[in-house]
């Protein structure tokens, strides 16, 4: 009686340590939010995404409206079309901007939506012509090198 008392025990054991490892699959590959919402999609277009990646969250106001569908390069603007499938319960106006935002410093990036003013509503297809790029970390410490750089040749002359 006492074996298969250890086997169970030992049976659950390795169940809990599946099922943990199958949620932290689903964490590290930013599937654990999955939505069966009803969505409809918008089309962004950036020069530079960053780190940007499908399945990133869409955020307005902290609260996260959509996910990041899929992101492609045009070659002819030379541009990241990015495409958002945002839930149908959040309806956002035709004059919404969109940024590139990081969540802390070094975080994940996410796109920033925020409303506009007009009275029509984006609908599926529609392009947010608004945006803004990421920052990126590189391009600014190379900025702030270069400039420190030329303040030490003008206080040498």
């Amino acid at each position: 009686m006492q074996r298969k008392s250890l086997d169970l025990w030992v049976g659950l054991f390795v169940l809990l340590g599946a099922v943990a490892l199958f949620f932290l699959a689903m964490k590290a590959g930013n599937m654990s939010s999955l939505s069966f919402e009803q969505s409809y999609s918008v089309v962004t277009r950036f020069d530079n995404i960053g780190g940007l990646k499908p399945r990133a969250p869409v955020k307005s106001a902290g609260v996260v409206v959509g996910r990041v569908a899929d992101i492609k390069f045009n070659d002819k603007t030379f541009q990241a079309t990015v495409t958002l499938d945002l839930e149908s319960r959040y309806q956002f106006p035709k004059d919404t901007s969109a940024k590139i935002l990081t969540s802390g410093l070094l975080g994940e990036q996410y796109v920033g939506l925020e409303a506009g003013g007009d009275t029509a509503n984006l609908a599926a297809g529609d392009k947010i012509t608004m945006t803004q790029s990421a920052m990126v970390l590189e391009n600014l410490i190379s900025q702030f090198l270069f400039s420190k750089a030329a303040e030490g040749k003008e206080e040498k002359k």
